[in-house]
């Protein structure tokens, strides 16, 4: 069985990703994939300083979470949008795991997602991970936008026929990079 870990670049208890990720972890789930959904609420973490790592070393929140990536087969990561760029938590967690090792994503296979109420459903936070992540051995091997949530995004699920089959595809891709990939 494959090991796939998801979770969302938030910390926020409501967080559209977060029901982002839970949706498309539950389509990916099957006798084949074992998908774990983790929470960045569950590995605090101090804010990121050099001086603070020098005197106190990595925080044992930031190995876990690094060993969580390493430990997978595929990463499925929703990353939420605050003011263009990613959210303070999920940017401390990244700079806290890229001084562990700087091959943070270890070649993974990655599904990278974002969604926002907005109609350009985090396009900024997308492409700046897909710029940023392949430096630290992120494979994405897809990614996907949901803009609008609040009208694409109902009653647990993507109501938006033309969006599901579009994630749909995305995740079928994810899932043949994983099995058959290099």
């Amino acid at each position: 069985m494959k090991k796939i870990i998801a979770f969302a670049g938030s910390n926020s208890k409501q967080s559209i990703n977060k029901q982002l990720v839970n949706y498309t972890a539950n389509l990916i789930q099957d006798a084949n994939f074992e998908v774990t959904i983790l929470d960045l609420n569950d590995f605090e973490m101090p804010l990121y300083g050099i001086d603070r790592e020098l005197q106190d070393g990595h925080p044992n929140s930031a190995k876990n979470l690094f060993n969580q990536i390493q430990n997978s087969d595929g990463i499925l990561l929703s990353l939420a949008e605050h003011n263009g760029a990613y959210s303070t938590v999920f940017k401390n967690a990244f700079d806290w795991m890229s001084r562990i090792n700087a091959k943070t994503f270890a070649d993974k296979p990655m599904l990278l997602m974002a969604t926002s109420p907005g109609g350009r459903g985090g396009a900024s936070v997308l492409a700046m991970a897909k710029d940023r992540f392949p430096r630290h051995e992120a494979r994405i091997v897809a990614d996907f936008s949901l803009p609008l949530f609040g009208t694409h995004f109902q009653d647990g699920k993507i109501v938006e026929e033309a969006l599901n089959s579009e994630l749909l595809n995305k995740i079928e891709q994810f899932k043949n990079e994983i099995n058959y990939g290099n």
